[in-house]
């Protein structure tokens, strides 16, 4: 079983999302804002990071930055959600260390989909 972590402030969201995973068998983990990502990720190994991009504590890109930074994190595949869904805005998150992004608003099931291309490129 693939295990994702989701990172995302927004409470109903984050409910969505984990139950459209959790329905196609992945093992979700949630966190409300970067900093208790943070601490998931430094205790646990994942198949996925989704990511929000604005969130509070500890932003996105700060999430990112620390991960690339470990040695022994820095391979995890992260999805980025923005609404900030400008090419300009999606090519910083992608330079940033975000492997692949997904603009806000987006149906759940396209959400599945991708996550499903990501988790089978392995």
């Amino acid at each position: 079983m693939k295990k994702i972590l989701l990172a995302e402030d927004e409470e109903v969201l984050r409910m969505l999302i984990v139950d459209t995973l959790e329905d196609e068998d992945y093992e979700v983990d949630e966190a409300p804002d970067g900093e208790e990502a943070l601490q998931l990720i430094a205790k646990n190994d994942y198949d996925l990071l989704i990511l929000d991009y604005m969130m509070p504590i500890m932003t996105g890109l700060e999430v990112i930055q620390k991960v690339r930074s470990d040695e022994e994190k820095k391979d995890l595949k992260i999805l980025m959600l923005s609404a900030k869904n400008q090419t300009t805005e999606q090519n910083y998150i992608l330079e940033a260390g975000a492997d692949y992004f997904m603009a806000k608003p987006f149906s759940p099931l396209a959400l599945l989909d991708k996550v499903g291309d990501i988790l089978d490129e392995d």
